[in-house]
């Protein structure tokens, strides 16, 4: 798709729960009273009986937590937050083109073992090159947990093969811009207030998906940048109405 190339359909309507997850995420802290919530969710064509519903539900499925002033994220979630605190505003250094890279030697562990591995590795924001050799840019201010030393071969190397033409291999680069374009048309271009939440919760989850690469590696026009801004945007938006809401009786 190119940049000229109409956008795709707009992003599906949001539940009452993927509602009330996309507010409490968006929140520092994550922890809004009841009431708050059901007031802010009804703004996203939800009614007050389904928000209570669904924050029961949610309760009772321990996606959130009670707590004396109303409700919380729990611990799996807030470390969702974190991570898409990370892909809103991703902490980087001067890349020097160093590569960190991970290469697996545990064996004899079971499939659940060795997907949630590699979804770890994913969120990691590293690449397979090979079955078990996982590599990324070295230019993430952040070490790697010391515990993939009971699994992995953990170091810094510097491939023989051409940096640009290894990220092209490691990530869809191209389809990724594609989709975050037709992503920031969709923002520009939400007028109500439950398809600019919808639109803004599909760009978050898309950021999650950025390799946050060096300049040097990315593709001319790179859209990373617009969609992190639009988020940012969006969320401070929110954070102020979050704020008069808490001035209310």
């Amino acid at each position: 798709m190119s940049i000229n190339e109409p956008a795709p359909a707009g992003p599906r309507p949001l539940s009452a729960r993927s509602v009330v997850l996309s507010l409490l995420l968006g929140s520092h802290p994550p922890e809004l009273p009841g009431r708050d919530l059901v007031r802010l969710v009804a703004e996203f064509d939800v009614g007050a009986s389904t928000a209570r519903a669904a924050l029961s539900r949610m309760a009772a499925a321990g996606d959130l937590r009670r707590t004396e002033s109303g409700y919380r994220l729990s611990d799996r979630l807030l470390e969702r937050q974190r991570r898409q605190d990370e892909a809103v505003r991703p902490h980087t250094r001067a890349w020097d083109g160093d590569w960190e890279m991970v290469v697996i030697t545990a064996t004899g562990r079971g499939p659940a073992a060795r997907a949630d591995l590699r979804a770890r590795l994913t969120a990691l924001r590293l690449a397979e090159l090979r079955e078990g050799v996982w590599l990324r840019p070295a230019n993430l201010r952040r070490p790697l947990p010391g515990d993939l030393g009971r699994v992995a071969e953990c170091c810094t190397a510097r491939p023989g093969r051409p940096d640009g033409e290894l990220a092209a291999a490691l990530w869809p680069l191209d389809a990724w811009a594609a989709t975050a374009r037709g992503l920031l048309a969709q923002v520009a271009r939400a007028r109500r207030p439950a398809d600019r939440l919808a639109a803004h919760a599909a760009a978050v989850r898309h950021l999650l998906a950025d390799p946050v690469l060096p300049d040097a590696l990315l593709p001319g026009g790179w859209p990373g940048p617009a969609l992190r801004d639009a988020y940012r945007d969006y969320q401070r938006e929110q954070a102020g109405r979050l704020g008069v809401l808490g001035t209310r009786d």
